[in-house]
């Protein structure tokens, strides 16, 4: 039986999961991704109101659901300890062997993630949901990949907010890639540089930075639109090799943004006074 739900069917249905306020999703748009998600998974798209959340606006898949699909794809897990100290999981699977996984509070504490209430007042289960991500992603990452558990996206670091701005209307552009992340994988190239103007370690990230280079040629008084299309179209060619690596929330999350930003996130063509719709 297949799941493919109509596009307008599944606006309605996001519009309906945003207003009611009971799945946690801030607006249709989010609850309309993970609704494509679970369609691109062969899922029904009201799954998205039962498995996902978005936490820091990333899709985020229910422990408890992650176990499941393991499990239903021919995983077992056995929990031989289970403690607000310690939680350890031998986790199988005819595929992938098995993996003995354990999570401590003592582990958690010494990484720094232990310091939040959600470890302080529920600390076992914070460390089920480790166990469970890591165990499966280890074991057999096939039904998990690309997702995260709230538990880990919480504990994840929030975006850096010390980027200094891009001056486009200046003539060149200063290159400028701090030395603590050179090693980021996510490169960000501007028309004209050998090397990457910037590198960041999140897609949201390089989002951000990549927005900001956008609006500067969108917002210049000094360029013609035509002059703004092409410098557009130069910008996404030149990062084509970055946003490949992008799975298919951050790359719906990009032309979100770049819609925003008054951009055909297709034809790279500004369009200030409109509302583009992808």
């Amino acid at each position: 039986m297949s799941n493919l739900v109509p596009l307008q069917d599944i606006q309605q249905m996001a519009e309906v999961a945003a207003g009611s306020k009971m799945f946690g999703f801030k607006n249709p748009q989010e609850a309309m991704a993970i609704m494509l998600l679970c369609q691109a998974e062969d899922l029904h798209p009201a799954i998205a109101m039962r498995d996902y959340h978005v936490i820091q606006g990333r899709p985020a898949l229910k422990a408890d659901a992650m176990l499941a699909r393991f499990q239903q794809a021919g995983g077992s897990v056995q929990w031989k300890e289970y403690t607000d100290e310690t939680v350890t999981g031998l986790f199988s699977h005819p595929q992938g062997g098995s993996l003995e996984v354990t999570w401590t509070l003592a582990k958690a504490k010494a990484i720094g993630i232990a310091n939040k209430d959600n470890w302080r007042n529920y600390s076992r289960a914070m460390l089920r949901a480790r166990c469970v991500s890591e165990g499966i992603r280890s074991v057999y990452p096939g039904c998990v990949v690309g997702v995260y558990t709230p538990e880990e996206v919480q504990d994840f670091t929030p975006p850096r907010q010390d980027q200094a701005p891009v001056h486009q209307a200046e003539v060149q552009i200063i290159k400028e890639v701090e030395a603590a992340t050179e090693d980021a994988p996510f490169k960000l190239f501007v028309p004209g540089l050998d090397d990457p103007h910037s590198a960041y370690y999140t897609p949201e990230e390089w989002i951000d930075g990549y927005i900001t280079i956008l609006s500067k040629i969108v917002n210049s008084a000094k360029l013609a639109v035509e002059t703004k299309a092409a410098k557009l179209s130069s910008l996404y060619a030149e990062n084509m090799v970055t946003t490949a690596q992008f799975n298919t929330m951050d790359k719906m999350k990009l032309k979100a943004k770049i819609a925003e930003a008054g951009v055909d996130p297709i034809s790279h063509v500004p369009a200030p006074h409109e509302t583009i719709d992808i």
